[in-house]
């Protein structure tokens, strides 16, 4: 079914950083690696959906699938998921190693980040993270068997698809000057 995706995932940054932040995308066809894009959003702001739209239309015209490791992007910046499907056209695929602590995520959200209760909006507009083989993912555009069919086409290493391994380790690489040791 998916063949051709992308991946995406943000560069490590420090924690009192305020300004923008690296994002890396992968592009594959099934697990082999074809290209790397990057781009920059702000650090809990508000530009990841944008970014990553204008960063998947210049990208090669036959991706099927984006896939997104977590909702937010650079701490808080929150991707609205049906925005960047409609600004795309493509299914996107949001995959965490587990679900996620959202009253802590709400907690934080609307308590010390501005523009939180519109992020927190974004997140419940996303759906429930729901299990789907060994991880758990968020969807829009696509079934949970059409994500589980996805997940089976990109995952090599561990548990997480290869555009997002990729993208992590990239991300950490260009970053830190070297990936070896981080989780990917």
């Amino acid at each position: 079914m998916f063949a051709h995706a992308i991946g995406f995932d943000d560069a490590p940054f420090a924690h009192g950083w305020r300004g923008d932040v690296p994002v890396i995308g992968t592009v594959y066809a099934r697990t082999t690696l074809h290209g790397v894009v990057s781009g920059r959003v702000r650090r809990d702001g508000r530009n990841s959906t944008a970014e990553l739209a204008r960063l998947v239309n210049r990208s090669p015209e036959h991706l099927q699938l984006i896939l997104l490791q977590g909702i937010a992007l650079a701490g808080f910046n929150v991707v609205d998921l049906h925005a960047l499907h409609a600004q795309t056209g493509l299914p996107v695929l949001v995959v965490a190693r587990r679900a996620p602590d959202l009253p802590r995520i709400r907690e934080a959200l609307l308590t010390r980040v501005p523009g939180g209760a519109r992020k927190w909006a974004l997140i419940e507009a996303a759906g429930p993270m729901e299990p789907c083989g060994p991880v758990f993912v968020q969807r829009a555009g696509l079934s949970h068997s059409q994500a589980l069919q996805a997940l089976r086409t990109f995952t090599v290493t561990g548990n997480v698809p290869e555009p997002l391994r990729a993208a992590h380790l990239i991300a950490g690489g260009v970053t830190r000057g070297h990936s070896a040791g981080q989780r990917a």
